[in-house]
């Protein structure tokens, strides 16, 4: 019998890929999404292919696969900025509820979980780098506690399961991540400073452009994510580049890589927004001999042929 996964929020960025990874590993893959912030787009290819199924279904609610399952992913979230504030209360459900749904559905089968929890846990923090040990410095009740928090119960809700009912569980704590089928607008720094670099608009950097991000390219994000799934190991992993940078350096890598023509202007710094943000991947390479392998040049390069299709697709050229 071929294994079977079901990813939930397998039509989003990250859904996608990782569908089609465990589709090139021999797996039948359902994908489940409601479509909030999903897109049919991103998983275009695979309908018509042998073993690949699409379940439109809000994962809050009670959850049926027909047959085996052998992994479930559960992806299904909110993950920019502009989401998680626009769709706060689904954001926290889908965190909660829909993590207890995939759970009772894991344990129903029998079949190994894998929560997509993120570094977000570790809010503006306090250690840097950040090493899964590490417990953070969130702020419950800011704007963005409702993605941190809900990402957190998330993760101690998959602990309790394993602890209390013995299911296989797996977590894995994304660190910023791009490459293609990221949307133009979602909120984040690299699709915004892609889409007005390519249209000769201004580079909006937030405060002074000093806070840092580590950006891993969604190759390397996927093969890590397998690699963890595939492990025993049941504790948070960090998966991410740690090639810190700071924010004003990247926007002007990425000024470069799109022309050069866009000034760059500054805005007020978001409340809560992390000052650093860099993963400690001792653990990664220990446990499951993982490093990311492309540079950020190189993916930048990659991802700039998505995004520039994207722009001439919403402003075609006269």
């Amino acid at each position: 019998m071929k294994r079977r996964a079901l990813v939930t929020g397998g039509a989003g960025f990250l859904g996608s890929h990782l569908c089609e990874r465990l589709l090139a590993e021999g797996m039948e893959v359902i994908a489940m999404d409601n479509l909030l912030t999903g897109d049919l787009a991103n998983i275009a290819g695979l309908f018509g292919r042998e073993g690949f199924t699409f379940v439109k279904q809000d994962v809050t609610q009670f959850i049926h696969v027909p047959g085996p399952l052998h992994y479930i992913l559960h992806f299904a979230s909110p993950a920019s900025p502009i989401d998680y504030q626009k769709l706060p209360i689904q954001t926290l459900k889908v965190g909660s509820l829909g993590t207890h749904k995939a759970l009772g559905l894991a344990k129903e089968k029998g079949a190994r979980f894998l929560l997509a929890s993120t570094s977000e846990c570790y809010g503006d923090p306090l250690v840097h780098p950040q090493p899964e040990t590490y417990w953070g410095n969130v702020n419950p009740v800011g704007p963005r506690g409702v993605y941190d928090e809900a990402k957190r119960f998330a993760e101690a809700m998959t602990m309790a399961y394993r602890r209390f009912h013995g299911l296989e569980t797996r977590i894995v704590r994304i660190f910023n991540t791009y490459g293609p089928r990221m949307r133009l607008k979602d909120g984040r720094v690299l699709p915004a400073f892609m889409s007005q670099g390519l249209r000769g608009e201004p580079l909006t950097v937030f405060g002074d452009g000093s806070q840092t991000r580590s950006f891993c390219f969604v190759d390397d994000l996927i093969e890590g994510i397998f690699r963890l799934l595939m492990s025993d190991e049941p504790e948070p992993v960090n998966i991410g580049n740690p090639s810190e940078l700071t924010i004003l350096e990247f926007a002007e890598k990425v000024r470069a890589l799109t022309g050069g023509k866009s000034e760059i202007v500054f805005k007020p710094l978001p409340t809560d927004d992390p000052k650093v943000r860099q993963p400690d991947i001792s653990k990664a390479r220990k446990v499951l001999g993982w490093e990311p392998a492309v540079d950020l040049d190189e993916g930048l390069e990659r991802t700039l042929d998505y995004f520039r299709r994207k722009v001439l697709e919403v402003e075609p050229r006269p």
